[in-house]
């Protein structure tokens, strides 16, 4: 089973490309996972660096909502590869896929109370005698 689970912060604003000749949606973006080791000499934890993917409607969601320091839970499989650099050598690859992410804490920045408000505006609440079940 390939399976990731983790939660952690933006490294930098998500990227987003569009796929030649399909046009597809592509985010990539790294992620700064906290691991609960302390570095002995400073006593700050020290952190993993995951390089993550998503694709479609989801990769421009990430794209549009998220920024360096978002924090962003997401759950995906693990895809490694490799690649010939421009000086020849071999370079290989590992990120995690997202299928599936979650906003996580409260950034209070403008795109994320953007988010949030495009939620409720038009509802009208329901009686409980209203209900279906």
């Amino acid at each position: 089973m390939n399976k990731v689970c983790l939660s952690g912060r933006l490294t930098k604003d998500a990227e987003l490309r569009f796929a030649a000749g399909s046009g597809t949606a592509v985010t990539r973006f790294s992620l700064a996972v906290r691991r609960n080791i302390k570095d002995k000499n400073t006593g700050k934890y020290e952190s993993d660096f995951i390089n993550c993917i998503s694709f479609g409607k989801q990769a421009e969601t990430i794209a549009q909502y998220f920024q360096k320091g978002s924090q962003i839970a997401i759950v995906g499989h693990i895809q490694t590869g490799s690649y010939n650099a421009q000086d020849g050598s071999k370079r290989y690859t590992t990120d995690v896929l997202i299928e599936s992410f979650e906003f996580v804490g409260n950034n209070n920045n403008q795109n994320n109370n953007n988010f949030n408000n495009n939620f409720g505006d038009d509802l009208t609440p329901v009686a409980d005698d209203d209900m279906p079940f």
